[in-house]
């Protein structure tokens, strides 16, 4: 029965999610081009409602396209090199006095607490300061880069004593050294070195693109850091798509568990990638969050709930929880982000070389992705290890899909002796089979 409030049913389906990032901790990057276009308003409502919900925030903000405003302003073209401008004392004061009023703006805006706002109520304490140790980028290939920097050392243990204590924490795009200097940095590398330095569960980039696309223009969901680093090498060194990707790699490989590539431009893009099982932008992780593998008994309910509605259909015999304990060895999974997507099964016959391909399932909203061709061949290696040579199937309504897939139809003298004694007649399944190469 659909709901009057269409958010009530949302607000249900992100309950998992709700429960499972709180205690988290989440470093989100914004980059200054969000804030100068007039992004920084709902994107800090944003981080409000995560901090309420219990995230653990760590918020780092860019400041180039601010920066870039002033020097143009100010007449000085700074001198780059390899993606990094080379920060001279004069460009250094605009860097610092521009991170600072960015830093005041976000406290000021998270201190926000009026009726009729999307703060109202919310006790947020927003807490910066000297951080993020850093090191001079020094002289490279006969250039001095001043004070241009990069990281050394994330206090982690200070940012961890401040988010305990409730704190969102800012980290502006500058570094100190130990002889009381200040470095410009790399946004996203002080973003992908908190994300390390506190083992965070999330590293979120919130950059110009929506994420990562094939040459046919289709969203990339995933990509492990080997998928990913040939687009960071393709990329123009220094620009952001180069910077994103060399920080979620490096984030992926040195054990932060997921890295979000997101558009500042999608109003809705983080709390849809968070509360969503699908997401809405690239996911850079080690291990993939959609897997075929074999089936658990802690899969149980997974399966009966993918299943009940095929059975319900009369595309499915009915399968009882006993049976799929019994069984559930049979059972290969698609997994995606803890839910059960799909499943097939493999009944092997003890006295024949013929196994029953059986139980093919895809959940309705993950149909057309080729999972049913990934579990059909799954199958057929697990039947080949078995030693068996040939596979059949009984179905009802999808003969076609089997025929396009090298099956064959049967007589029923054709299924092992307790198959055969078995066959329900009221049903008239179709019979098919495929001989294994």
């Amino acid at each position: 029965m659909k709901t009057r409030f269409p958010f009530v049913d949302w607000f249900r389906n992100s309950s998992p999610y709700i429960n499972a990032h709180r205690g988290r901790t989440f470093v989100i990057l914004i980059e200054g081009e969000a804030m100068a276009q007039g992004r920084g308003e709902q994107l800090i409502q944003d981080l409000a409602l995560l901090h309420t919900l219990g995230v653990r925030l760590v918020v780092v903000f860019g400041i180039r396209p601010q920066v870039l405003e002033a020097l143009t302003v100010a007449g000085i073209e700074p001198t780059r090199h390899d993606g990094r401008w080379v920060a001279d004392t004069a460009i250094m004061s605009h860097v610092e006095r521009i991170a600072a009023e960015q830093r005041l703006w976000l406290e000021a805006r998270l201190s926000l607490g009026l009726p009729n706002t999307p703060l109202h109520g919310v006790e947020l304490t927003a807490v910066s300061g000297n951080l993020v140790m850093a090191k001079p980028l020094g002289v490279r290939q006969g250039i001095d880069f001043d004070h241009s920097g990069e990281v050394r050392r994330v206090r982690a243990n200070a940012i961890q004593g401040l988010l305990e204590q409730g704190s969102l924490v800012l980290l502006p795009p500058l570094g100190f050294s130990s002889t009381g200097e200040v470095f410009d940095l790399d946004a996203a590398e002080v973003a992908q070195q908190a994300a390390v330095a506190l083992s965070a569960d999330k590293l979120i980039l919130l950059g110009e693109a929506d994420g990562l696309h094939d040459e046919s223009g289709a969203l990339q969901r995933q990509l492990t850091p080997a998928e990913a680093e040939p687009l960071r090498h393709q990329a123009i060194p220094g620009s952001e798509l180069a910077r994103h990707l060399g920080a979620a790699c490096a984030a992926a490989r040195h054990g932060v568990a997921r890295t979000h590539l997101l558009s500042w431009h999608d109003h809705d893009a983080l709390l849809g990638e968070l509360f969503t099982r699908d997401g809405v932008g690239t996911m850079i992780t080690q291990h993939r969050y959609e897997q075929l593998r074999p089936a658990e008994l802690g899969d149980i309910a997974g399966l009966l709930e993918l299943l009940e509605p095929l059975e319900r259909r009369g595309m499915l015999v009915a399968r009882s929880r006993e049976r799929l304990e019994h069984e559930i060895d049979d059972y290969l999974v698609i997994e995606r982000d803890g839910m059960v997507i799909g499943c097939a099964a493999l009944h092997v016959f003890a006295d024949d070389t013929m196994g029953e391909l059986a139980c093919v399932a895809v959940h309705a909203d993950y149909r057309g992705g080729a999972r049913g061709e990934l579990l059909l061949a799954e199958v057929e290696r697990r039947a080949r290890r078995r030693g068996l040579t040939s596979l059949f199937v009984l179905t009802t309504h999808t003969t076609h899909w089997f025929f396009e897939h090298g099956f064959r139809l049967a007589e029923i003298k054709a299924l092992p002796p307790l198959k055969r004694d078995t066959y329900n007649h009221a049903r008239k399944s179709k019979i098919l089979i495929k001989t294994l190469a």
